[in-house]
């Protein structure tokens, strides 16, 4: 390129200088000519390089992919050099096995089931065990469930701010299809407001929803349930139903990562000072409003707890005598019964204890006893700083995954009422290994805690009559038959909507070739 243009220069010059000036024009034409000419050829010449190369690179690139992996596999490079010391190192570290995808279940779908979860996190959270094994049973295609935004907490969390929702979907894929959306017709047809809406009735077996649910999704293509809450029978289903309902339960429900990681944080901090403890402590405004138990609460407070009962149509019993449910065991310890109660039973007051519940109603009057005797009481709140928790303020149920959390790993959990997370969470302990639970049996304590404030019963004697009453209520195992075997094992007893499942049958169903190779792994997720 620069020979031309010098080239063009000097034939410029030497036609100027032998030239007179009448001629002078002439050669001037003939100069601007060679630089047009020079000019356009070198255009022509860049043009024509920048195609070339850009065809090798695209050529290059392509083969790169298809041949550069096998051909590279093999070749030393100066980048990848390692010592021997190294690789003796990395010969000695285990590799971690490629994650197992379930195969896809194959099946003549039926038609699409969308559910509307109704109730707190751990309501929805047994409803969404109960809706999969339905689904599944019914042939049909689940869609993600949607989390109640309308109860008493009013939170807006959707299903994947909560839970993992690609690891729900697929690890379950070989027993039924789960979808994020319906497909675009059907949406429309819901948008629009074209869809077989109704609640199930409660507690029904699999052949209702065979009988009566599957052949109006045959009609309607999809059906929404929208109420979820104990829909489905805990006794009399077949031990694949029990089963599928656990799966989903232990290992399927998985919290999104920034949940699971809070967690491990509460965890550890609590872990650096010692053993700790969980007290479920459900002494909160709405499930004192709900139950009607005001035991220690002043005019005023049961004045504010009866406004509120009457406020939710949907809660049905509004007349409601609070010593006499007190007496029936139906009422959820106070604080000052609990610091009682855990004193009786020799709990160490060096021991931390967690309060996993929400506001507790009353505050720090109702708190006093017990913060006097384990001053070692701490919550979430205390733990981590305000911007750990900004993110789940306003969200109820991702604050109680958290405390659910923290309750699997606590040395020992207490519930103060059998509401569906003490349910949910001593099976799940169970489940992982029958850690300790003391399950308060609260008709016996109130009795024995009325007649050692009345004098009746020393410090000694209640002391004793509550341990003795709980020596076989800590979440040990339990021995029963299985009706399709008849042979005795040990079993979950969970009292849930999981109902009753061996390790054994889990492992059977969970399966596939890993659980038979290593089945303590697949139960413990």
């Amino acid at each position: 390129m620069c020979s031309v243009e010098g080239i063009g220069k000097k034939g410029g010059m030497r036609i100027g200088s032998t030239r007179g000036g009448g001629g002078g024009g002439s050669g001037g034409e003939r100069v601007d000519k060679l630089k047009k000419g020079s000019r356009m050829r070198l255009w022509i010449i860049r043009a024509a390089t920048s195609v070339l190369l850009w065809t090798c690179i695209v050529q290059l690139t392509t083969l790169g992919e298809t041949w550069g992996p096998r051909v590279l596999k093999g070749c030393p490079s100066c980048f990848s050099h390692q010592d021997s010391s190294v690789s003796a190192i990395e010969d000695k570290v285990p590799s971690v096995p490629a994650r197992v995808i379930l195969p896809k279940r194959v099946y003549k779908n039926n038609g699409y089931l969308m559910v509307s979860c109704n109730g707190g996190l751990n309501q929805m959270r047994a409803a969404i065990c109960d809706m999969v094994t339905i689904a599944r049973y019914l042939n049909v295609t689940l869609i993600v469930p949607e989390l109640d935004k309308t109860s008493f907490w009013a939170d807006p969390s959707e299903f994947q701010d909560i839970f993992d929702v690609n690891h729900f979907i697929t690890s379950l894929r070989d027993e039924v299809r789960i979808l994020k959306e319906l497909p675009p017709k059907l949406k429309r047809r819901v948008e629009m407001g074209i869809v077989h809406s109704m609640p199930p009735i409660s507690w029904s077996d699999m052949s209702y929803y065979h009988n009566q649910i599957l052949p109006l999704i045959r009609k309607y293509k999809v059906v929404h349930l929208n109420r979820t809450d104990a829909r489905l029978a805990n006794n009399g289903q077949t031990l694949d139903v029990q089963k599928l309902r656990c799966r989903v339960n232990f290992n399927a429900l998985r919290f999104t990562p920034q949940i699971e990681e809070l967690g491990k944080r509460v965890v550890k901090l609590l872990r650096q000072n010692g053993p700790f403890i969980v007290l479920h402590l459900r002494y909160e405004m709405d499930m004192l409003a709900f139950s009607g138990c005001t035991q220690g609460c002043n005019d005023e407070e049961v004045d504010e707890l009866t406004r509120m009962r009457y406020a939710y149509p949907w809660w049905k019993e509004k007349i409601i005598n609070s010593d006499l449910k007190r007496k029936d065991g139906l009422c959820p310890l106070t604080p000052e019964e609990t610091a009682l109660i855990l004193r009786a039973l020799d709990i160490d007051n060096s021991y931390q204890i967690y309060i996993a519940a929400g506001e507790i109603y009353g505050g720090k009057r109702r708190m006093a006893d017990l913060a006097s005797a384990y001053p070692k009481l701490v919550r979430k709140e205390t733990l981590l700083e305000p911007s750990d928790l900004s993110f789940f303020q306003n969200h109820s149920s991702q604050m109680a995954a958290l405390d659910y959390l923290v309750s699997l790993e606590s040395d020992i959990f207490i519930p103060t009422y059998d509401g569906n997370m003490a349910k949910v969470v001593q099976g799940h302990r169970r489940y992982l290994g029958f850690k300790q639970t003391i399950l308060l049996d609260r008709r016996l304590l109130v009795d024995l805690i009325d007649q050692y404030n009345k004098g009746s019963l020393s410090w000694d004697e209640f002391s004793e009559a509550v341990k003795k009453s709980h020596e076989n209520r800590k979440g040990q195992p339990t021995k029963s038959i299985i009706p399709e075997t008849g042979k005795a094992v040990s079993l979950h007893k969970n009292n849930t909507n999981e109902g009753f499942t061996s390790k054994e049958a889990v492992v059977e169903k969970i399966g596939d070739g890993r659980a038979r190779r290593n089945p303590e792994r697949v139960l413990r997720g």
